[in-house]
């Protein structure tokens, strides 16, 4: 037995905590990246209303920015518009041209600023640049250089105030690519995401060992589980499973003790008996002789009732894939030689109702054909039986026994209807338990163990038996799972 390497009582607060971890690393770091990319882009805005008052007035630059005058030949460029042609520039430069107008007191006396920016890679947007009343020029162009730092681009930007010279605007370390922070938003996203779909995955994990060995300890007698169970997953799952295994191993030591009892007192039985049947053959009276006689074979057949029923509660077949349309009609056949009234009534055709269609708004419909084999996954010995003996059971409480076969992808259905019964649906559900027998057992031969055998080997093939009244007598329907 494997040790336990988990707990549940370790598990559950460790995925809390690492939760709880990662929700919030998240939100610090998205939190600091997020206040890194603000004060960057207050820097760079800053750093554009002191250029416009540099610019304005001819004072000292903002720190990390530096003005050069162009070239006689790029100011020639410069001025004609043929911003491409200055030296320096990008190959195949995007250009953004921003005219900046002097502030409402200073129409008279100030001048407008043109710059031009010209990036390797994009244009930028003035449309969403913010504007308000009573806006300074000099808070524009500081909105323009925040948005230059909100892009890596590292443009060449050229100006001019009013008529004068072109300058060259060096601020790449104050508005470039290497000014800029780095922006971890998306990165923690995505490790958050992954963290959680772990986290996720080892709590949907933990519920399905739990969901998985319950649907295997379900299934278990119907499809020949094993007879115990390696103890997995987390300590508690493994501490049910030792507790499940201890109660199979008990349960199997009482069913193979109840069975070798029943078996012993069968073949005690069977020597008593055999000399009662020859002492009873020296007995005159031929009506005390059979009575005699009687007894014994009832109670010869009590035991061999017993044991049946034994056998097939501890469900020792093995199940295998067999086909059901092959084993009734050899059934029914068996029954014909004998000249018994059983009949097997020929399938029908199921119909389907399918799904809506995009093209149609009404539901379509399908037809199954039941001509075809029914192969199910049961015990063939076991399914014998149980058919055999609701068959027995028509024919003693009716004039005949009527057989049919309904099956769909999940599950098969044999019908066993009798004719001329006297007995309704709901007395003959009465006697599914044990040694139950019916208020006309002076005139019909039988132990009371019948319907109890069949009812459990349904449900060792994850079923049910269950009758209904019909307009002829009762049908008999025992309903089993395929797989």
């Amino acid at each position: 037995m494997k040790k336990p390497l988990n707990s549940l009582r370790i598990l559950g607060p460790a995925l809390v905590l690492a939760a709880l971890v990662t929700g919030a690393g998240t939100v610090w770091v998205w939190a600091k990246s997020t206040s890194d990319w603000r004060a960057h882009g207050g820097a760079a805005f800053d750093a554009g209303v002191t250029l416009y008052y540099a610019l304005q007035n001819g004072t000292a630059p903002p720190e990390g920015v530096t003005l050069t005058s162009l070239p006689p030949v790029d100011q020639g460029h410069a001025t004609a518009g043929s911003f491409r042609q200055i030296a320096g520039t990008p190959p195949a430069a995007r250009i953004t041209i921003v005219p900046i107008l002097p502030d409402a007191a200073n129409q008279i006396t100030g001048a407008a600023v043109t710059m031009a920016i010209l990036s390797p890679d994009l244009t930028y947007s003035l449309a969403d640049l913010p504007h308000r009343d009573g806006q300074t020029a000099a808070e524009t162009m500081g909105a323009i250089t925040r948005k230059m730092a909100t892009f890596c681009s590292d443009p060449v930007v050229v100006v001019r105030m009013g008529d004068g010279d072109w300058l060259r605007v060096d601020g790449n370390p104050v508005w470039g690519c290497a000014a800029a922070p780095a922006d971890l938003r998306i990165l923690v996203t995505l490790l958050a995401v992954v963290t959680t779909s772990i986290l996720m995955t080892l709590s949907l994990n933990l519920s399905a060992s739990f969901l998985t060995f319950a649907e295997q300890l379900r299934n278990r007698r119907r499809v020949g589980g094993p007879t115990r169970y390696e103890p997995e997953g987390p300590q508690e799952l493994q501490s049910i499973i030792g507790a499940v295994n201890s109660y199979l191993e008990i349960e199997r030591e009482q069913l193979a003790g109840r069975a070798a009892v029943l078996s012993g007192v069968s073949h005690d039985l069977g020597t008593p008996a055999a000399r009662l049947r020859l002492r009873a053959a020296f007995v005159q009276d031929p009506e005390l002789r059979q009575k005699f006689e009687a007894d014994i074979d009832s109670m010869t057949a009590i035991i061999e009732s017993v044991l049946t029923y034994t056998h097939a509660e501890m469900g020792a077949e093995e199940p295998r894939k067999l086909s059901l349309t092959s084993l009734i009609d050899a059934i029914v056949v068996n029954y014909q030689d004998m000249g018994r009234p059983v009949t097997l009534r020929p399938a029908k055709d199921v119909i389907v109702q399918g799904g809506q269609s995009i093209f149609m708004s009404r539901q379509g419909y399908g037809v199954v054909s039941n001509d075809r084999d029914t192969v199910v996954f049961g015990r063939p010995v076991s399914l014998e039986r149980a058919i055999t003996n609701l068959i027995e059971n028509a024919l003693k409480y009716g004039r005949r026994a009527t057989i049919s076969l309904l099956a769909d992808a999940q599950s098969a259905t044999v019908i066993i209807e009798d004719e001329g019964s006297d007995s309704t649906a709901a007395e003959i559900e009465d006697l599914l338990a044990p040694f139950q027998r019916g208020e006309n057992t002076t005139t019909i031969d039988g132990h009371g163990l019948g319907l109890t055998i069949v009812s459990t080997i349904a449900k060792l093939h994850g079923g049910t038996l269950t009758f209904e009244d019909t307009a002829a007598g009762v049908s008999a329907r025992l309903l089993i799972q395929r797989n």
